[in-house]
């Protein structure tokens, strides 16, 4: 299969979801919509919406019922958790996607309040009954379980401490595992399981998944602490260096540039290892395995 085209393809669609669901710039309070906006229609991957729908699709089902509005709900997280990273108090970054942070364009307050709405926002879509109409309610609640649980104080949220307790520290190996086991792997997690359940997967379609899932997450974030090594401003849409310029470790400060790119293949590698039950329809998540390592940006 060819990867860039699926990817595309689903990008788009996933752009055309949120900007139909988002607030107008014109809707009242029109500065905090257009905040929002600015950051969720900056033109991202869309690798976590992308990967809730190739995992229903492995699965067995392309269209489960609220598909789309689960797969969005993920993107709708990310940027607030961009916006919120950004921040002075945080990584304070000038620069996201090409353009000015969102904070350096509406200032603290208002980029602060855009990530509290989109935030918000991503539960009102998977709990509305027009965007999820005919998706069983037991199988609704462990959807909502799972992003609440995948970005909350077990996830995501609670990544983001460990890292910032970790800056200009000499931590060791076990804890850089541990913060972005929180803060990329289980929003990622959760991405993959959502499309596995909305699909109605099995117990051992979704450990399986799940065991694909936390491979691809780790591949990640290897791959992006090598970008930030590797990659320019021009790549990256951001300031490269970073990383070292906080004092944080990162997966190269321990394996170097080639042996922290040979660990991210080895973690592709174990999660294509785990869709060995799934036919062709996951052949998606296995593409998107192996682009995790291969991008640039």
């Amino acid at each position: 299969m060819n990867i860039k085209d699926y990817l595309e393809q689903n990008r788009l669609a996933v752009d055309r979801f949120l900007d139909e669901v988002s607030p107008s710039a014109t809707t009242p309070p029109t500065t905090l919509h257009e905040s929002m906006r600015y950051s969720l229609m900056a033109g991202g991957k869309r690798v976590r919406p992308i990967l809730t729908i190739a995992a229903a699709e492995a699965v067995g089902s392309t269209h489960p019922a609220g598909l789309m509005a689960v797969a969005c709900s993920l993107e709708f997280i990310h940027t607030y958790s961009l916006i919120h990273d950004d921040l002075p108090s945080m990584d304070n970054d000038d620069f996201r996607r090409g353009k000015p942070t969102n904070h350096k364009v509406y200032g603290d307050a208002m980029a602060i309040l855009a990530g509290d709405a989109l935030l918000t926002m991503a539960f009102d879509l998977i709990s509305r009954a027009d965007l999820m109409k005919g998706c069983e309610p037991s199988r609704q609640v462990r959807i909502i379980q799972e992003l609440a649980y995948g970005s909350g104080n077990m996830g995501m949220v609670g990544g983001q401490v460990f890292d910032i307790q970790a800056e200009n520290k000499d931590i060791d190996l076990p804890t850089l595992q541990n913060i972005h086991k929180h803060k990329t792997g289980m929003l990622i997690r959760a991405a993959v399981r959502m499309g596995a359940i909305a699909a109605g997967a099995t117990d051992r379609q979704l450990d399986d998944m799940t065991g694909y899932a936390e491979n691809i997450g780790l591949a990640f974030q290897i791959a992006d602490d090598v970008l930030n090594v590797t990659g320019t401003r021009e790549e990256l849409g951001k300031n490269p260096n970073t990383d070292a310029e906080r004092g944080k470790k990162t997966y190269p400060t321990f394996y170097g540039v080639e042996g922290a790119s040979k660990l991210a293949d080895d973690c592709v590698t174990r999660a294509i290892g785990r869709l060995g039950t799934f036919g062709p329809q996951a052949d998606p998540l296995r593409e998107i395995a192996r682009y995790i390592t291969s991008r640039k940006n």
